[in-house]
């Protein structure tokens, strides 16, 4: 469900959008305000995904609500004046009402509301599981053994093989994958590759040379394609 508000200091329009609301079933409404400086408060202290925003209000007008947002809900603005409507797409506003609204409009609008609600939840999904997804399983010796992301020093690859180098172990685990299938499933800045047969951890770079890099006590050449990249990244951090 998504959680609305209807901002509009005539109650008339309320009651309308209320109507339109309550027959709309992907929204769910929490509360009114026929006061936008107690509507803003309300947003940025609660859960709302969706703003139904008058523009001409007293005190605080639509645009006005808008540049005082903390939290970021998509806005649908109500107006009866399209030029205004116009410069609320300056704040990136999903869609605007001109009064008086027709409830097919109004489901129109709803519509891109969900569509965009469902993509902003699949991307916050994605990036959770992402984010705790930092392990790989490598078949190594006809088993799989599972390596953690924080584990991973280097990978070091050979003509026909890999090995991964891990702290806390002084064999490498050796496995049949190239370097290009491990730089495929590493999708953040976390692991770049520094030479043809090098991928490193840049929370385990000790040191950093013109032609190469410390991990460990171990020196690894750097070459010439990958310097740029590795200076780029670094600059984030000096």
């Amino acid at each position: 469900m998504i959680n609305c508000i209807i901002v509009d200091d005539e109650p008339l329009a309320i009651e309308l959008l209320k109507d339109f609301v309550s027959k709309t079933q992907e929204l769910s409404l929490k509360e009114t305000f026929v006061n936008s400086v107690q509507a803003l408060s309300y947003v940025n202290k609660n859960d709302i995904d969706l703003v139904f925003l008058d523009v001409e209000m007293p005190d605080l007008n639509g645009i006005e609500f808008l540049k005082n947002l903390k939290s970021k809900p998509d806005i649908i603005l109500t107006t009866a004046f399209q030029e205004f409507a116009i410069e609320g797409y300056n704040f990136s506003v999903l869609d605007f009402l001109i009064k008086p609204i027709a409830f097919p409009r109004f489901l129109s609008a709803a519509k891109k509301a969900e569509e965009h609600f469902l993509l902003k939840n699949a991307e916050n999904n994605f990036s959770a599981q992402d984010t705790q997804h930092r392990f790989l399983f490598i078949k190594t010796e006809y088993k799989l053994v599972k390596v953690n992301f924080d584990d991973i020093l280097y990978i070091e690859g050979l003509k026909d093989y890999s090995k991964i180098y891990t702290k806390n172990n002084a064999k490498p685990i050796v496995t049949l994958q190239n370097l290009k299938s491990f730089e495929d499933k590493f999708t953040t800045n976390e692991f770049i590759r520094v030479h043809r047969s090098y991928i490193v951890s840049l929370t385990k770079i000790d040191m950093i040379a013109r032609s190469s890099i410390m991990i460990a006590n171990k020196e690894i050449p750097v070459s010439d394609a990958y310097k740029g990249q590795l200076k780029n990244i670094v600059k984030k951090y000096s």
